[in-house]
C-alpha cells in the first residue's frame, strides 16, 4: 500500500496563509509532491526534439517504449512551455526556475527540456501572470505545454487550439496519477472534459482539506462543566456561557462565545461552518427538490442561520468589532484568550491557536464535527479543489511527455519506488519549497488523512515500522508531546491535527460516512458570472454584515430579488446548462 510523505514545513506555510489551496496557481487550496529519483531502466527509440526535427523536416517518429510511464528519450527532447511565480518565492543559492533541481531531474531521468517562453511573478487571480496568459491566448502564441485556469482552458478548447487527451491519458498516466487524479471523486477529470474529450490534465488538490468543523476551548468547557454539543441548541448554550461565565476567571465581561471575521467567507474563523448547521450553502451551487441547482446563498435557511447571527451579535456573544476585522485581527483576538469557540478548519491548530498556547499553556482546543440544528444530518460543503490544468497545444510533438513528467512528480512525493532521500531533494528542506519549481503537478487528495490513520495507527500498536520518514517525523512530534518529554507548542499543533483525537478524526468521520457536499457547479465561469459574480458578491457580503450587525431580517428577501434581477438569474440558467451536459 501505498503511503504518502507527510509535509511538515509544507503544511505550516501554506495552512498559515489560508489557502487550502494549490501551489502556484492563484488560490487553489492544494497539496504538493516530489519526483521519484529511482532510476527506472528503459529504452526509448525513434524519438526527437520537437524543434530539432523541425530544422531538418524530418517528422518525429512515435517513441516506442518499454516503460510508457517513465521511459526516457533518447535523444533527449525540448518542450516549451510558461511559467507564473509567486511574488515572494525564494531560490536556493545557484538555482533558477529555468535552470533547478526539478528541471535537471526532469533532463536526467525522463530525458526532457523544459524550456520557457517567458517566466512571470503574479500568480493571484487575476494578477500579472493571469493577465499574461491571456495574452498569449488572444495572440494564438502558444507554448507546447500550457498552464491555464478553468476559463483560459474553455476558450482554447472552443478556439480548437488544444490536443485531445484522451487516449495518451489512458496509455501514459501511470496507474498511480490516475488513482491520484480520482481520489477527489470524479469533478476534477470532468471539469477538464468536452464532448466526452480529455482536453488538459487537472493540478488536483483535496476538498476534504477544507471541510468546516468546530473548535472549542475544552479546559472552558471543564471548568464551566459543559459537555460537548451535539446540536445547534448546544452550541448556542456554550457560546452564550463562554461569553457571560467568565470562563478565564480574570472577573470581567471580556470574552467571547464565537469568533467571526468580516470577510464571512474564508480565513480564520468564517460562518461557513455555522451556516452548515442550519443546511444553508453560501456561495455554493446545490440541488433542489426538483434535482436544478440553486445557489445556496439566497436559500430560506440562509435567513435562519442569518438571524441566529444576529442574535448572538446583539448578546454581545460575537465581537462588535467583528465588522472591521479581517482573519488575522480575529486570530489576534483568539491567541489573547479572548474566545473560546469558532467555526474553522483542520489546520487552525497550527495558525493561530498555536499562539494562543504559546500564550496561555493551560489552553486546550478540541476539534469536533458540525452538528445539527434538527434532526437532519449535517453535509459540510467543501469547494472544488482543482484550478489549475495543463493542456497541450494542439500538433505538439510529445504530448505524452506531460504525463511522463507528473507521473515522475508524483512517484517521488508518494509512489512505492520513492526514499528520503529523494523527497527531502526534490521537496522541501533547507528553509526551501523546492516542489514549487516542479512546473507539472497533482496532489493525492487523501494525503493528509493517510497521514493521520498511518500515525494513529503507529500509535496504537507502538509499531512505526510502516511509517514512512514524513510520517515518522510526525508520529515523533506527537509523542514527545504526549508523554511529555517535549513543551514545544508546535508539537502540541501537529497533535490536534493528525494525532488520534486531532482534526483529522472529524474529517475522517465526514468521508467515511460520506458526509461531504462538494459544490454542484465545477464549470468555467459561464458568461454572466464573468460580467456579474462580482458586483452579486459584493451586495451578499455588504447585505448579510448589515443583517448581523442588526437590519431587519427582511433586507435578506430584497437581497434576494436584486440578486435574481441584476444577473443571479443568469447565472442560474447557464450553471444548469452546463450541468445538463455533464
Amino acid at each position: 500500500m501505498r503511503k504518502p510523505f507527510k509535509w511538515t514545513a509544507v503544511l505550516l506555510m501554506t495552512f498559515i496563509f489560508v489557502f487550502v489551496t494549490a501551489c502556484g496557481n492563484g488560490g487553489n487550496n492544494k497539496n504538493t509532491s516530489d519526483s521519484t529519483g529511482n532510476d527506472k531502466t528503459n529504452t526509448t527509440t525513434n524519438t526527437a526534439t520537437n524543434e530539432g526535427n523541425a530544422a531538418t523536416n524530418e517528422e518525429p517518429a512515435p517513441a516506442t517504449e518499454a516503460d510508457p510511464y517513465f521511459g526516457k528519450y533518447d535523444p533527449a527532447i525540448d518542450v516549451t512551455s510558461v511559467r507564473i511565480i509567486n511574488d515572494t518565492f525564494k531560490f536556493m543559492e545557484g538555482q533558477t526556475i529555468e535552470d533547478n533541481m526539478w528541471t535537471k531531474l526532469l533532463s536526467e531521468k525522463l530525458g526532457i527540456n523544459v524550456k520557457y517562453d517567458w517566466v512571470v511573478s503574479g500568480d493571484q487571480p487575476g494578477g500579472q501572470g493571469e493577465q499574461k496568459m491571456n495574452v498569449s491566448i488572444a495572440s494564438g502564441d502558444l507554448p507546447e505545454l500550457i498552464p491555464v485556469n478553468a476559463k483560459q482552458l474553455k476558450q482554447l478548447q472552443e478556439a480548437d487550439e488544444l490536443e485531445d487527451l484522451t487516449a495518451i491519458y489512458e496509455k501514459y498516466a501511470s496507474p498511480f496519477l490516475k488513482e491520484i487524479l480520482n481520489q477527489d471523486g470524479p469533478a476534477a477529470l470532468a471539469s477538464a472534459t468536452f464532448d466526452g474529450k480529455l482536453m488538459a490534465i487537472p493540478n488536483t488538490g483535496s476538498s476534504m482539506d477544507g471541510a468546516a468543523m468546530i473548535w472549542i476551548r475544552k479546559d472552558w468547557l471543564d471548568k464551566l462543566g459543559l459537555q460537548p454539543p451535539q446540536t445547534m441548541a448546544d452550541v448556542l448554550a456554550i457560546s452564550d456561557a463562554f461569553t457571560t461565565q467568565d470562563p478565564d476567571g480574570n472577573g470581567k465581561a471580556d470574552t467571547y462565545g464565537i469568533a467571526m471575521n468580516k470577510d464571512l467567507y474564508g480565513g480564520f474563523a468564517d460562518i461557513t461552518g455555522i451556516m452548515n448547521s442550519y443546511h444553508a450553502y453560501p456561495k455554493s451551487w446545490i440541488k433542489d427538490a426538483s434535482g436544478n441547482l440553486v445557489y445556496g446563498s439566497i436559500q430560506p435557511e440562509m435567513k435562519t442561520a442569518l438571524g441566529v447571527l444576529q442574535e448572538l451579535y446583539k448578546k454581545g456573544q460575537i465581537d462588535k468589532e467583528f465588522g472591521v476585522k479581517d482573519g488575522g485581527k480575529e486570530a489576534e483576538l483568539t491567541a489573547s484568550g479572548k474566545i473560546g469557540m469558532q467555526f474553522g478548519q483542520m489546520w487552525n491548530p497550527l495558525w493561530p491557536l498555536v499562539d494562543n498556547k504559546k500564550n496561555d499553556g493551560n489552553a486546550e482546543w478540541q476539534s469536533y464535527p458540525l452538528v445539527s440544528v434538527d434532526d437532519k444530518p449535517v453535509t459540510p460543503q467543501v469547494g472544488f479543489s482543482t484550478g489549475q490544468y495543463f493542456a497541450v497545444k494542439k500538433g505538439a510533438a510529445h504530448p505524452e511527455a506531460l504525463l511522463k513528467m507528473i507521473n515522475l512528480f508524483v512517484e517521488t512525493g508518494w509512489g512505492e519506488t520513492t526514499t528520503p532521500e529523494n523527497y527531502a531533494a526534490y521537496f522541501t528542506g533547507d528553509g526551501f519549497e523546492k516542489f514549487k519549481m516542479m512546473p507539472f503537478q497533482a496532489w493525492p487528495a487523501r494525503k493528509n488523512l493517510d497521514i493521520h490513520l498511518h500515525v494513529s495507527a503507529a500509535l496504537d500498536s507502538k509499531d512505526t515500522s510502516s511509517l514512512n520518514p514524513e510520517e515518522k517525523d510526525n508520529h515523533d512530534k506527537l509523542l514527545s508531546w504526549m508523554d511529555g518529554s517535549s513543551k514545544e507548542p508546535l508539537n502540541w499543533a501537529y497533535e490536534r491535527v493528525f494525532g488520534k483525537e486531532g482534526s483529522f478524526k472529524v474529517i475522517n468521520q465526514y468521508v467515511s460516512g460520506n458526509m461531504l457536499q462538494l459544490t454542484g457547479f465545477y464549470g468555467a465561469p459561464t458568461p454572466a458570472m464573468v460580467e456579474k459574480e462580482s458586483n452579486l458578491q459584493k451586495r451578499e457580503l455588504e447585505t448579510f454584515t448589515k443583517i448581523i450587525m442588526g437590519d431587519s431580517l427582511d433586507t435578506f428577501d430584497k437581497f434576494v430579488e436584486e440578486w435574481k434581477k441584476l444577473g443571479g438569474d443568469e447565472i442560474t440558467q447557464e450553471v444548469n446548462e452546463w450541468a445538463k451536459n455533464q
